[in-house]
């Protein structure tokens, strides 16, 4: 019903009425709603998995080769365990939220498709009354330049 009122108030305003969706929608995020967004795409990254890999890699080796008789956290690693199990309880949350509000940004990108091809159609109907106005005039058999001003529309 919104986009209704807004295409049919958008007649009586003339004004440019392309929008970005991208800047729409990231006006209205909040620090942690950004901050949850970053998490989720260092998360998701190559970088991440590299250096994560890394720092297992190192764990595994200070704690085998290293450190064999005072290791911090022997063989069966679970202090390592302990620490990424809570890594992935905070980050699964995190992330599902930044996929929440990319649904709701999508979701707002085809709201705002379907009010442009409102006004689309809507222009495309426009004109053909007037090429159908026109054609008629041009089968009278009249010169367009007689055509009475007030029966072809200006928009």
């Amino acid at each position: 019903m919104n986009a209704t009122i807004r295409f049919i108030t958008h007649q009586f305003r003339r004004v440019p009425f392309a929008r970005d969706p991208n800047i729409l929608f990231d006006d209205g995020l909040t620090f942690g709603e950004r901050l949850a967004d970053r998490v989720a795409a260092i998360g998701g990254s190559w970088s991440f998995i590299i250096g994560f890999s890394i720092f297992l890699v190192a764990w595994a080796l200070l704690n085998t080769i290293v450190l064999v008789r005072h290791a911090f956290d022997p063989f069966p690693f679970i202090f390592l365990n302990l620490m990424l199990s809570m890594l992935a309880a905070l980050q699964a949350p995190i992330i599902m939220m930044s996929q929440n509000r990319q649904a709701a940004k999508d979701r707002l990108d085809a709201r705002l498709d379907y009010e442009t091809n409102l006004r689309s159609e809507a222009q495309i109907a426009s004109l053909h009354d007037k090429i159908d106005l026109l054609l008629a005039h041009l089968g009278d058999g009249k010169p367009l330049s007689e055509a009475p001003q007030d029966s072809v529309p200006v928009d």
